[in-house]
């Protein structure tokens, strides 16, 4: 929020934005026992991260599941769903990967077993994994992918799904499906809303690998940190960001951006739009923000 004093603008953070001290409090929230990853909630951020590093970060059906579960226990969480105070509500979630790798795609071993699927298995199988990559991109909070190294296949697609992801130089990324006779299918709108169609035909089709710079380029991440010391200065540099902005702001953000994207025409997005800002005009943090801006 913004004061004009002196005929220029000044800054204005109300009570409920005044900055959190940086005392991190790590804490479990979740009943459920997670095998293959870890979910923590430090300060005013969930940390959700991949935990098999000795087949970096491969998923198989109980991942899927774990993910899954992980972004709807955020979802639900009362301090998401009914903040005591706006002040202490959660910013965002942070989706990154433990060892060299951020997720190199399926399993092998569950692929294997995947062969021997009948076709309605396999529809089930697929349904669990969009549903896996949906939970992530219909999070409540804003997602920062901190993409730590490599990401393939359903990797890219769990990429596509965050809000917002930087990565480092060494990293490779490949939509490699075909190599195998398969295809990019459950991942696919989600990577195309991310990179465009342009880009999804060249990187479905030949299933090459490609560069970090060149996942910048496409849109799959929002920029590229010299190291993982530089990554986390970068991720810490959004949350800051996501620190001065009004939680319920950004929570219907989100949803703008689902709703008017889902739209054919832009007239089409009229109704949508108008009725989204009056209900936020009336609403507690748009009035608050406004008294403190005149």
């Amino acid at each position: 929020y913004q004061r004009r004093v002196h005929g220029r603008l000044e800054m204005l953070t109300s009570l409920r934005l005044r900055p959190h001290r940086h005392i991190i409090i790590s804490r479990k929230f979740s009943s459920q026992t997670y095998q293959h990853l870890n979910l923590e909630h430090k300060d005013d951020i969930f940390y959700v991260t991949l935990n098999r590093p000795q087949v970096h970060n491969a998923f198989n059906e109980h991942v899927i599941e774990e993910i899954t579960n992980a972004f709807k226990s955020v979802n639900s969480h009362p301090a998401v769903t009914n903040p005591s105070s706006p002040s202490s509500h959660p910013r965002c979630v942070v989706l990154t990967g433990n060892g060299a790798s951020f997720s190199a795609g399926a399993d092998l071993n569950w692929m294997k077993k995947m062969k021997d699927y009948s076709e309605e298995e396999n529809r089930r199988d697929a349904g669990a994994l969009f549903d896996m990559v949906h939970a992530i991109r219909s999070c409540k909070l804003p997602v920062i992918g901190r993409i730590n190294g490599n990401a393939f296949g359903g990797g890219v697609g769990l990429i596509a799904a965050c809000d917002i992801a930087f990565t480092v130089p060494e990293a490779k990324f490949g939509l490699t499906e075909v190599k195998l006779g398969l295809v990019p299918a459950v991942i696919s709108r989600f990577v195309i809303d991310k990179i465009g169609r342009s880009a999804a035909s060249r990187y479905f089709l030949t299933g090459e690998r490609f560069s970090a710079s060149e996942a910048f380029r496409i849109g799959l991440v929002h920029g590229v940190s010299s190291d993982l010391a530089a990554l986390d200065e970068q991720v810490n540099a959004i949350i800051t960001e996501f620190r001065t902005a009004a939680p319920q702001s950004l929570a219907t953000c989100k949803t703008l951006i689902e709703e008017v994207a889902s739209f054919p025409t832009i007239m089409h997005s009229k109704p949508y739009v108008t009725r989204c800002i009056a209900e936020v005009r009336v609403g507690a943090e748009a009035q608050s923000g406004l008294a403190s801006f005149f």
